[in-house]
């Protein structure tokens, strides 16, 4: 009671502490937010510091840095890591906003009665990480935090954390806990909470493909000169089939197949496909045939492209076949598949279905890998008790379609199941115009990650 008469007593302090990290544009992936991203690991810093970590650094890479903070009460004890990233995604595009992105306002909406907070990175994943760090700090001045803790919050997550394998890799006594907490995901409502025991890896590309050496008159050259952007258009929609299959040869080779009862017991998950089209403004779902939408995000990977551009796209006409066009590509991975592989896969084949009149290029960005965790571990077990005492019912084990590198890295170099405790909603519009994190949600998290810290604790000691 003490730790949450402290939540209830600094709401006002949490909140707008939080509305002040998101004032900073820590964009992780534009180099003109440089010194912002910096601004934000100082923020961090500081924010542990005077919530009660007796150690605290700014940990250099050669990106963006990885903020390290610990409380060691007893050694003797458990401890439990805390993982979350500071960066943010772009907030482009910025006329597609309602309020600027990164000046953060509180409006009440139909899912968020008691206001939401919109701004880019309210809920990925400035408002979930901020959780930890102020549930910490109520422990901490109630004189009840029952663990040791450490904390390790990053700054290129939005781009694919290059150099987190190498800290991780190199700080394994130092980042050695007992339980991992990661909130970067989402419940499936707030009546019915859930804990997210799956997520799908990534590869993502970007490619190029060239025709003449100049933008030629389409009078001129129509009909005559390949026009790299039907090409590209023609080459994408070759790599699905009827069923939205992805035809790329292999693809499917190390696909982790789940058995009839696991599909049953995934789709047990509320659901309700009407209210899903409703909020998303569609008419009907679309995806891979004989699969559940359920199954199409969490189980199943996917391929999807995220840019496409190239000619003339300003105002009025121009009459041009372009030289070049290009897309962004990502592909969704699901266990056992590797992105180094999908990667090499999906380049070989781009290339091979080129015809002789253009020239292509293939880019691997960055990509990770997939995961899934237990959901009988003692950690899991403390979570799903800390959810049933601060939302009065048992949470429900999810599968999420988005990727989150670190958690098949913590399992691989540090043997440890991360427990995936997301607060969030997939209404929040992440990675769009107006994200936004509910108040309560926020407020709810701190409680029930303190309420973790005692659960975990009591379950250690049985």
């Amino acid at each position: 009671m003490a730790v949450n008469d402290f939540i209830r007593d600094n709401k006002d302090r949490f909140l707008n502490e939080l509305l002040d990290l998101l004032r900073i544009p820590s964009v992780s992936a534009d180099p003109k937010f440089k010194k912002d991203v910096f601004a934000a690991a100082n923020f961090v810093k500081e924010s542990l510091e005077k919530a009660g970590a007796d150690t605290v650094e700014i940990c250099e890479t050669p990106g963006y840095p990885i903020v390290y903070g610990e409380k060691i009460i007893d050694p003797a004890l458990k401890t439990v890591l805390v993982y979350g990233h500071y960066d943010v995604q772009p907030a482009d595009p910025y006329e597609l906003w309602d309020s600027p992105p990164f000046e953060p306002v509180i409006k009440k909406t139909k899912i968020h009665p008691e206001g939401a907070i919109f701004a880019r990175g309210s809920a990925d994943d400035k408002g979930q990480f901020y959780m930890y760090v102020k549930a910490f700090e109520a422990m901490m001045a109630s004189g009840d935090l029952p663990c040791n803790v450490k904390f390790m919050i990053e700054g290129e997550e939005e781009v694919g954390s290059d150099n987190l394998e190498k800290f991780v890799i190199e700080n394994k006594e130092k980042l050695k806990a007992d339980v991992i907490l990661i909130s970067d995901t989402h419940m499936i409502s707030m009546q019915d909470p859930s804990i997210t025991v799956g997520l799908r890896g990534m590869a993502y590309m970007e490619v190029e493909v060239t025709g003449s050496n100049r933008d030629l008159h389409s009078g001129t050259y129509g009909g005559a000169v390949a026009n790299p952007i039907n090409v590209l258009c023609d080459m994408i929609a070759s790599m699905k089939d009827e069923n939205d299959h992805i035809t790329i040869p292999g693809f499917y080779d190390k696909v982790q197949e789940l058995t009839a009862a696991q599909r049953e017991r995934l789709n047990e998950a509320p659901f309700d496909l009407n209210e899903y089209q409703d909020k998303l403004d569609i008419e009907a779902v679309h995806g891979e045939k004989d699969y559940t939408t359920i199954e199409r995000v969490g189980i199943r990977p996917t391929l999807d492209v995220n840019g496409i551009w190239g000619g003339y796209i300003g105002e009025g006409a121009k009459t041009v076949l372009p030289s070049k066009a290009h897309a962004k590509i990502s592909m969704r991975l699901v266990p056992d598949q590797d992105w180094h592989e999908i990667s090499e896969l999906f380049e070989n084949y781009f290339k091979s279905i080129a015809p002789k009149s253009v020239k292509v290029k293939v880019k691997a960005h960055h990509g990770g890998a997939p995961a899934v965790v237990s959901d009988s571990s003692v950690g899991y077990k403390a979570a799903e008790a800390a959810m049933e005492e601060t939302f009065g019912k048992k949470p429900i084990p999810t599968r999420e379609g988005g990727s989150i590198p670190i958690v098949a890295l913590f399992q691989k170099e540090l043997g440890s199941d991360p427990i995936l405790f997301g607060f969030g909603l997939d209404t929040d519009a992440l990675h769009s115009p107006n994200e936004h994190y509910g108040v309560k949600n926020y407020f709810i998290g701190i409680e029930t990650i303190a309420a973790f810290f005692g659960q975990f604790r009591k379950l250690i000691d049985k």
